[in-house]
Parts: structure tokens; sequence; C-alpha cells
């Protein structure tokens, strides 16, 4: 499972999983990182990159993954010491409220938006996330007094086509239903 997640984290830089097995991961993948840097340090000196490059193959299978972390990864954190990559608690899974958490490599602060914006030239208008539309909408639920375009809460009317009684209340849905029945049924069978 090790093996499996590492491979995905270097070739997407950034997964979400639950909290316990990115902190298991984290080691695991700083390790093979910290290998591939050695093996790009020693350069061809006695054939070291080749033993680093198959010191890491042992871990991770997949030779394109293997070849983007010396080529790319290795690189990029040549002059880090160490903490290559960093852990963010995202909430609870919905099924079994596990805590979920993105382990992603440092740096890889990729937003794809910015890179559309720039090969355009033009600057689009930043989308609201989920949050920010849940936060317009309780303010507009409010009504914020002196913002503009604020509304005022509407008035709480019944659900439309439901008839109203003499006090304003819904009353009662009758339609479609059988007579009601004043005698209870027999537990049992039959």
């Amino acid at each position: 499972m090790l093996r499996n997640q590492a491979t995905d984290l270097i070739r997407h830089e950034r997964i979400e999983t639950t909290v316990p097995k990115a902190k298991e991961l984290r080691p695991f993948v700083e390790r093979l990182i910290t290998l591939a840097k050695r093996g790009l340090a020693a350069g061809d000196a006695n054939g070291r990159t080749l033993h680093a490059r198959r010191m890491v193959l042992q871990d991770i299978q997949d030779r394109d993954v293997v070849g983007k972390l010396f080529d790319t990864i290795a690189p990029r954190f040549e002059t880090r010491p160490g903490g290559y990559t960093r852990i963010l608690r995202v909430g609870y899974r919905r099924g079994d409220s596990a805590p979920v958490a993105q382990i992603e490599l440092v740096g890889s602060e990729f937003d794809p938006n910015a890179a559309t914006a720039d090969a355009e030239g033009a600057e689009q208008p930043k989308k609201k996330g989920v949050g920010g539309r849940l936060r317009a909408a309780a303010e507009r639920l409010r009504g914020k007094a002196g913002e503009e375009g604020a509304e005022a809460p509407a008035e709480k009317k019944g659900r439309p086509g439901r008839p109203k009684d003499a006090r304003g209340g819904a009353k009662a849905d009758t339609r479609g239903k059988g007579a009601k029945t004043s005698t209870p049924r027999k537990a049992g069978g039959a």
C-alpha cells in the first residue's frame, strides 16, 4: 500500500488519504527523495547515480515515476535539507468519519486556473469556491443591513399548493389517502 501511495504522490505531487496513512507515507517518500538527491549529487562518479536509481526502483516499480523523481523532483529539493512533504488535514470522510488529510510535496502548489489565465494574457474573474458560495447565501438569508445587493429575508410561507387553515398554518394534506381507521392492526401476521 505504501508503494502504491508513494507512486501516486510522486506522479501527482498531491494525494488525499487518511491521516494515519499520510503519517506513515511521509518518511517513506522523504527517504526516496533523499536517495534521489544523493544520486544526483554524486554525479556519474563510480556509477552512484545508477545505484541510487536501482535503490529507488526497489520500492517504486514504475520507471516513468522514477524518471520524474530523478529529473524534476530531486533537483527541485537540491538545496533543501529535509521536509519535502506537507500534511494538511482536510476534514472527516463522510462514510466512516475517518480523519482525512492531503499529503503533498512542498513547492507543488500549482494552480491550474492561474496557468490558463497567464496563457490567455487576460485576467479572468476569480471563481467562488463552495465556501464562498455558502457564505454569500448565508449573508443573503440574514439580510445584511447597509450592504448593496443584500436582500431582506422573505416572509416564511407554506409550501406552494397546500391549503391554509383559518390561523394561517398549513392544513393536513389528505389528498390521495384513504379514510383513517380507528382500529389498530393486529400484531403478528395475516
